[in-house]
Parts: C-alpha cells; structure tokens; sequence
C-alpha cells in the first residue's frame, strides 16, 4: 500500500514547527502497519529534524549553534537576492536535511520516546511551507 499527503505549514520567521501530531495522524489513518514514512520539504530555506521534544532549550541551542555558524548578511555571500538571511537560509537547509525517513511498526510511527519531528524554518519572516508525505508498506 502506498498513500501520500502533501500539507502546509505557516511559519512566523525563524523558528522550530513542531509537526509531530500532522505525521502520526496520517500515519494512524492509513491502516499501515508495516513500512515507511518518508517526508518531503519542498523549499530551499527550511529544513526538517528529528529532535528532542521534552526540553525547548535544546531547540533553542541549535538555533543559537547554528547561527554562529552561518551567519546572516555574511559579506561572502553573493547570492543576497531576497535579503541578508536568504543566503544564510540555503546553507543551513544543505546543512540539516530537507527530507526524513522514518519506520512505521504495529501501525505507529515508532519514534523513541523523547523524539519529535520539526519544521525548521531558517528565513527570518514568515513563509508557507509544504510538506510531502508518503507512506509505504503493508
């Protein structure tokens, strides 16, 4: 069995998106009990992550690692079309990862228990963003 899903999410700037609840819910609903969840972001400046989900401050710390590490408005940047964090946006997305796969076991989405699933939007206005889920199995 295969389905597939493409949903939005609205971002305020740069931020964590907890969409956890989205993907379990499409994964509930389609009476998988074996298989794979394989997620899609279709954008170039937000990311997605598997992360802790009890404490924010972990959220927090990345968000604060990585932008000492790639620095909005940098003067190496050439590509500043859409603003000083537009460049900035690109890395960080090749940095973390623009999809994710994840295992479905006895119809749920079997993340651990301190796991969440994010959005990570790296431009610092608000965007609509998409989301492309296919589940496969059986």
């Amino acid at each position: 069995m295969v389905a597939q899903e493409t949903f939005s999410i609205q971002t305020r700037g740069r931020e964590t998106v907890n969409i956890t609840h989205q993907i379990t819910s499409l994964v509930d609903q389609s009476g998988i009990h074996s298989g794979i969840c394989q997620l899609f972001l279709r954008h170039t400046s937000a990311s997605l992550i598997l992360c802790e989900n009890a404490d924010p401050d972990v959220r927090s710390d990345l968000e604060r690692y990585l932008s000492r590490l790639v620095k909005d408005g940098d003067s190496i940047f050439q590509h500043t079309m859409e603003g000083p964090d537009d460049m900035s946006a690109h890395i960080r997305t090749i940095l973390t990862h623009s999809d994710l796969s994840l295992p479905i076991s006895n119809g749920r989405l079997a993340l651990g228990t301190w796991q969440g699933i994010y959005l990570w939007e790296h431009r610092t206005h608000p965007h609509n963003r998409q989301v492309m889920v296919t589940l496969i199995g059986e």
